[in-house]
C-alpha cells in the first residue's frame, strides 16, 4: 500500500496534519492526510491510494508532522466508512475465500511448485492479488491467464517471503505466545545473529529461531539495552580484582548483575558485579 495526495510541496521546515491508517491486522501504518474529517481511533474509513480506494482503520488519530517524515503527495481519507461500504469489505472477504479455493485448483491444474498464502481483493474490487512462496522463480503466466478468465479483472501473483509467509498466517512462537509479527509489528525490522552473542543467548539456530525459520523478531527488542549495558561491563577474557586477588572474567550473567571469574586457585567463582574492580 502507498500513501499519496494532491497537496503541493512543503518545506522541511513546514508540517502536516495526517491521520495514521492501517489496513491489514499488524499491518504497516500509513500517513494520509484527514481532509478535514472529524476522524478518532480505530473508526473505520475509505482513503485513496495508489491502487484506488481501500477500507481502512485509523490507528493514529490526527498529528501534526515535520514535511521531512511526510513523501508527497499525500492522499486523502474520502470518507468514514457507511453501511454499505462495511457490506462490500466483508463481501469481499468472502470472495477472497472462494477465489483462494479457485486458485489452488489452477495450481494442481497447472502443476507449478508454488504454496498460496493468502488472497487479497482491492476494496473497488479492480485487482485480485494472490501471495504465494516457493523455492525459486515460478512462470505463472498461463496462471495469470487463467484467472483472469475466471475473475474478469486485473491478477496479481506476489511471491513472498518467509517471514511474510508467517505474518499472515499467524502462529505460536517458541514463548507460547502468539507472534509478534502476526500480532503487533507493523514491520520488520532487520535481526543479526551480533544481537544474540551481546545477549550471551545459545547461538544454537533451534533455539534462537522463529517459526519462520529466521532469526526471532524478539531479539531486537532488548539488544540496545544490552549493547549500553555491555559496554559498562568487563568483558569475558579481561582481568579484575576480586578480594585482593586478579582474576579472569569467564562469564556475565546481566540479568542477575553476576560475574564469573577464574582465580588463579580453585573453581570458578561466580560474585556479584558490584564486589569487582575493573
Amino acid at each position: 500500500m502507498e500513501e499519496a495526495n494532491q497537496t503541493t510541496e512543503k518545506s522541511p521546515a513546514e508540517s502536516y496534519t495526517v491521520v495514521g491508517v492501517r489496513f491489514k491486522r499488524a499491518g504497516k501504518i500509513y500517513y494520509f492526510d484527514p481532509n478535514n474529517l472529524n476522524l478518532k481511533l480505530d473508526q473505520e474509513v475509505i482513503v485513496e491510494t495508489a491502487r484506488g480506494m481501500e477500507y481502512g482503520k485509523v490507528k493514529i488519530g490526527p498529528k501534526e508532522v515535520p514535511a521531512t517524515e511526510i513523501t508527497p503527495p499525500l492522499k486523502k481519507v474520502l470518507r468514514i466508512a457507511r453501511e454499505k461500504d462495511q457490506a462490500q469489505y466483508l463481501e469481499n472477504k468472502d470472495k477472497e475465500a472462494n477465489a483462494f479455493r479457485i486458485c489452488l485448483e489452477k495450481i494442481k491444474q497447472h502443476g507449478l511448485e508454488m504454496k498460496l498464502i493468502d488472497v487479497e481483493y482491492t476494496f473497488d474490487r479492480n485487482k485480485v492479488i494472490f501471495y504465494f512462496t516457493a523455492d525459486g522463480r515460478v512462470d505463472f503466466r498461463e496462471l495469470v491467464k487463467d484467472l483472469a478468465s475466471v475473475f474478469r479483472t486485473r491478477i496479481e501473483l506476489r511471491q513472498i517471503g518467509v517471514r511474510d509467509e508467517a505474518k499472515m498466517l499467524g502462529g505460536l512462537g517458541p514463548c507460547g505466545r502468539s507472534l509478534c509479527c502476526a500480532t503487533f509489528l507493523g514491520e520488520f525490522d532487520p535481526v543479526s545473529i551480533k544481537m544474540a552473542k551481546e545477549q550471551n543467548l545459545s547461538l544454537n539456530p533451534t533455539k534462537i529461531s522463529g517459526i519462520c525459520g529466521r532469526l526471532m523478531c524478539c531479539l531486537k527488542y532488548e539488544s540496545e539495552t544490552y549493547r549500553e549495558n555491555n559496554q559498562l561491563l568487563p568483558a569475558v577474557g579481561s582481568k579484575v580484582e576480586y578480594q585482593g586477588e586478579e582474576g579472569t572474567v569467564v562469564q556475565i550473567n546481566m540479568l542477575k548483575e553476576t560475574v564469573v571469574i577464574q582465580l588463579p586457585e580453585g573453581e570458578p567463582l561466580e560474585v556479584p558485579l558490584g564486589e569487582v574492580n575493573f
